[in-house]
């Protein structure tokens, strides 16, 4: 196993928190997102190469656990690994932490399609990207 890369980093802000002053559900997942489409990148997809020949990745399943609230200020990083290669799916781990105290705020587990835009339906990953995403892998937690 290679081990988890990091592919976000960020402070939690005044306008990701919620009424109780923690940060909202949906900046977690915002936050995944954005970690996701780097491990895409390192799994040899190029978005823009992606765009022009009409595929994408289309999630179809997502599991979050929420550790540890994180409050204004808070920093973050997210590191991720491929937990599963499948035929034309990849599943991915990711997890959150709180650099400043090794905290584990929340982790996210997804399963997602290489995806024709045209034909809508999902399409093998091609051969030159399986030693990437072979190199990504990791044991979730």
């Amino acid at each position: 196993m290679a081990g988890w890369t990091e592919t976000f980093r960020g402070v939690i802000y005044p306008w990701n928190c919620d009424h109780m002053g923690h940060m909202n559900v949906m900046y977690y997942v915002n936050f995944f997102d954005q970690a996701a489409c780097h491990l895409i990148s390192a799994c040899g997809f190029k978005w823009t190469t992606m765009g022009e020949e009409g595929i994408g990745f289309a999630d179809v399943k997502h599991v979050i656990e929420y550790k540890a609230e994180q409050k204004v200020g808070s920093p973050i990083v997210v590191e991720s690994g491929i937990v599963k290669r499948g035929r034309t799916s990849l599943v991915a781990a990711h997890r959150m932490l709180n650099p400043e105290n090794g905290e584990l705020a929340a982790t996210m587990e997804v399963t997602t399609i290489l995806f024709d835009l045209k034909a809508r339906k999902s399409m093998p990953l091609p051969e030159d990207t399986w030693p990437l995403i072979d190199g990504l892998l990791v044991e979730p937690e």
